[in-house]
C-alpha cells in the first residue's frame, strides 16, 4: 500500500514551493495528492526579489490539477501535509474545510510542512499558538499574531512542524520532513499489521 500526502495548493502557488515536495515524496515512495478548494486544474506563478523591486515580482508559472477538493479529504487516510507559498494560501485559509484538515494534522500529530507564505494557512487555523516557524519575513507578523514564535532563520524544526523561508530552502529542510514521514509510514503500517 502506497502512503498518500497532500500538497495544498490553490491559484498563484508558487510552483517551486509545490513541484519540489510534490516530485520528493514520490521520490521516497508516498503517493503525492494534489488539493486545492477545487478539483480542478490551478495556475502556478514564480515568486522572485529582483533589482528595482520592493515587493515581489511575479510570472506565471506552470499549471498543476488538484486530485481532490478540501471538502472532499479525510485527513486519517493521509501521512502528512504540506503547504506550499505562493499568494495562494492568502485565500485558501478561509476554506473551513482546509481549516478542519489543518486541525486535524496538528492535533494528532504527524509531519506538517510549510514554506514562505505557507504560515498563513495554520495560522489562520489557530494551530501555530508557542510553535517556532521560520516563513518569509513578511508573513511574520501572520505568525505572530496569532502566537506563533518566528524564526529568522532559513528553517526551523519544531517536533512535528517543519518550516522555511523561501523555494531555494527546501534542500535544507525536506530531508527533516521526509524522515518525519518515514517514520509516520512505519507507524501506520504498524498500525495495519495489528
Amino acid at each position: 500500500m502506497q502512503h498518500k500526502v497532500l500538497i495544498v495548493i490553490g491559484d498563484a502557488t508558487e510552483t517551486v514551493d509545490t513541484l519540489y515536495p510534490f516530485l520528493r515524496v514520490q521520490e521516497e515512495g508516498f503517493q503525492a495528492v494534489v488539493a486545492g478548494p477545487e478539483r480542478r486544474r490551478y495556475n502556478m506563478v514564480m515568486h522572485e526579489h529582483t533589482a528595482g523591486w520592493d515587493i515581489t515580482r511575479e510570472w506565471e508559472g506552470y499549471k498543476i490539477d488538484a486530485d481532490i477538493a478540501f471538502r472532499d479529504i479525510n485527513p486519517a487516510e493521509y501521512a502528512g501535509i504540506f503547504f506550499s507559498g505562493g499568494r495562494a494560501p492568502e485565500y485558501i485559509r478561509e476554506d473551513p474545510d482546509l481549516i478542519r484538515v489543518t486541525q486535524y494534522f496538528f492535533e494528532k500529530n504527524k509531519p506538517i510542512a510549510s514554506v514562505c507564505h505557507g504560515v498563513e494557512i495554520p495560522a489562520r487555523a489557530g494551530c501555530v499558538n508557542g510553535r517556532r516557524m521560520s516563513c518569509v519575513p513578511k508573513c511574520r507578523f501572520d505568525l505572530e499574531v496569532c502566537g506563533g514564535i518566528y524564526e529568522d532563520e532559513p528553517f526551523c524544526v519544531d517536533g512535528n512542524l517543519v518550516s522555511a523561508m523561501y523555494w531555494n530552502h527546501h534542500h535544507l529542510y525536506m530531508k527533516a520532513w521526509i524522515g518525519l514521514l518515514d517514520a509516520e509510514r512505519q507507524a501506520m503500517q504498524q498500525h495495519d499489521a495489528a
